[in-house]
């Protein structure tokens, strides 16, 4: 995904989200509960994006761990661009690395860290084989 080894990589995605005067706590700055929404936003954003399909009535994404290292307070007004990346493949899973970086300014991080996304058979409970579309997406 990069053309030199020493690049940062290429998001898969990069969303954009405003900072809204309800994420605040009573320090003034985002809650870090709001983090992992803003995380959502931006795969569900990635995922309704890909073409072909990355879920179905058989297959359907879990979230099964997440990571967070808060670098820096988010605060209001704000706007956040939220990178996505692709970390791992498996054969049911995909650890999406991710990057809640300052809008104007790239080189202000706010949080770093991971997901893990199963796929999973809501009747079965059981894990499935990743959608072909979210492969060849992240590969």
């Amino acid at each position: 995904m990069t053309n030199d080894s020493s690049a940062t990589p290429t998001p898969l995605y990069t969303a954009a989200i405003s900072v809204r005067w309800r994420d605040l706590d009573a320090f003034n700055h985002v809650n870090n509960s709001t983090y992992l929404t803003y995380l959502e936003e931006a795969r569900v954003q990635w995922l309704q994006r890909l073409p072909g399909s990355w879920s179905d009535d058989h297959a359907m994404p879990v979230m099964a761990a997440s990571t967070l290292n808060y670098r820096l307070p988010i605060e209001w007004p704000g706007e956040v661009h939220i990178q996505l990346y692709c970390a791992r493949l498996g054969n049911s899973s995909m650890t999406v690395a991710h990057r809640i970086i300052d809008a104007a300014d790239h080189n202000k991080l706010y949080c770093d860290g991971n997901v893990v996304m199963v796929w999973m058979d809501p009747a079965s409970g059981k894990s499935v084989p990743l959608p072909q579309a979210l492969r060849d997406a992240a590969s």
